[in-house]
């Protein structure tokens, strides 16, 4: 069966962002990553990696990113988020996996002390290294602070490189929001910008939520993005 063929029975509904590629995430001090990410997306550079960082810097984002390059470049790449996949049967999930050329495995520390679950990923990951092909892996924490069970499992996910996302400071923040909004077609101010850092919760996934929310009520307007507007929609 040709990995297509493969990719296409795959027993998991998950399906990517359109708009979480690696050349729409705003890198701020993490441009080395995303570099290193590129490589992977490609089938080079390191076999093993490690991403962890706080809710909210981008590591979904990252992973998701790669899946969509790895298909442009005609690899065959799967996205699992670990977190909403608990409840499943592990060994029936990570089955054939290895026949992908990249595995992405997210939120990593949500099967922590689930035997079942780190059994399946430690069959997975030593299936993966047997045929050269790469996993990537995303957590809240470094991997000496997993709360795993398995030991074996626990040492071979820092055998690889590991990566701390950096969170962006508030210029980067703003930044963030203006690469999105030009990607909506929108202009979107400092002035702008920093109103709504000063008014909101300073997390991506929010900011990106609002910024949408703020897109379809300025199409519906046929307004700008001005304080005044943004105070309006918002009941500020």
């Amino acid at each position: 069966m040709a990995v297509k063929e493969f990719c296409e029975q795959l027993p998991l509904s998950i399906a990517l962002r359109d708009d979480c590629a690696l050349d729409t995430f705003y890198a701020g001090d993490n441009q080395h990553i995303v570099s290193h990410l590129s490589l992977i997306a490609k089938g080079q550079g390191e076999q093993f990696t490690y991403l962890w960082g706080k809710e909210g810097v981008g590591r979904s984002h990252l992973l998701q990113g790669v899946c969509h390059d790895a298909a442009r470049f005609g690899l065959g790449a799967v996205y699992l988020p670990l977190a909403t996949l608990t409840h499943r049967a592990p060994l029936q999930l990570v089955e054939g996996l290895e026949r992908l050329n990249i595995v992405c495995l997210d939120d990593i520390d949500a099967i922590c002390g689930n035997s079942a679950w780190e059994e399946a990923l430690f069959y997975l990951y030593n299936r993966l290294r047997s045929v050269n092909h790469r996993l990537l892996v995303a957590a809240q924490c470094p991997p000496a602070k997993l709360e795993m069970k398995l030991a074996d499992l626990k040492s071979r996910l820092s055998w690889g490189v590991t990566y701390h996302l950096h969170p962006l400071n508030d210029e980067q923040l703003i930044g963030a929001l203006q690469l999105r909004a030009r990607q909506r077609g929108l202009e979107l101010s400092d002035e702008v910008g920093l109103f709504l850092l000063r008014r909101n919760m300073r997390s991506m996934p929010h900011l990106y939520e609002l910024l949408e929310r703020l897109d379809k009520a300025s199409l519906a307007a046929q307004r700008r993005l001005t304080i005044p507007f943004i105070k309006e929609v918002l009941d500020l």
